[in-house]
């Protein structure tokens, strides 16, 4: 239904719905860790983002079918590539020995997806989580200073100026007289 539906918004709709049953279904396969981060990061910010910027557009959904209409010679065999892979896949079945990428210690562990996870995050890769969050803080300040602008048409906060202002001078008072009022 996220391709298939005719308004933008419906389809946003089915794609966060899309979300949350992939996150039931990671629940239910033990993976708690990997539905709490697409649920937070996928619906909480992606979906709903996707969202906004579609309802502020307002796209006009005839103009975008006749646009699409002209990627069918290169959409329609990708598509079925991909369909014919996903058969091989399901039908060869090349992951028979599974046990080849489990080890047998981990597995029978008593501690939850989470509590591993965050036990080899902040033990094995201390040093290389904290880095990660450092990157991304550096990141975040260079995107803020470099979309900063001071433009001379924006009003601006000048809190010195505030504080030293004359209190005499911050209040004025105006005589406002009705028409047709003879006082």
């Amino acid at each position: 239904m996220v391709v298939f539906s005719k308004n933008p918004i419906n389809s946003v709709l089915f794609l966060i719905f899309s979300f949350i049953n992939t996150a039931g279904i990671f629940l239910i396969a033990g993976a708690e860790f990997l539905a709490l981060i697409l649920v937070i990061v996928y619906v909480g910010a992606v979906a709903v983002l996707f969202l906004f910027v579609i309802m502020m557009l307002d796209l006009d959904v005839n103009q975008l079918k006749g646009e699409i209409k002209k990627y069918y010679k290169v959409g329609i065999p990708i598509g079925l590539t991909i369909l014919v892979e996903m058969g091989l896949i399901i039908f060869l079945d090349p992951f028979k020995n599974e046990s080849a990428f489990l080890n047998k210690w981990q597995v029978n562990s008593e501690l939850s997806n989470t509590e591993r996870i965050g036990e080899v995050i902040y033990t094995d890769y201390f040093y290389h989580f904290q880095i990660s969050g450092l990157i991304l803080l550096v990141a975040m300040i260079g995107a803020i200073v470099l979309t900063l602008r001071h433009r001379d048409y924006v009003k601006r906060q000048n809190a010195e100026e505030q504080i030293m202002r004359d209190p005499d001078r911050s209040v004025e008072l105006k005589d406002l007289r009705i028409k047709g009022d003879s006082q």
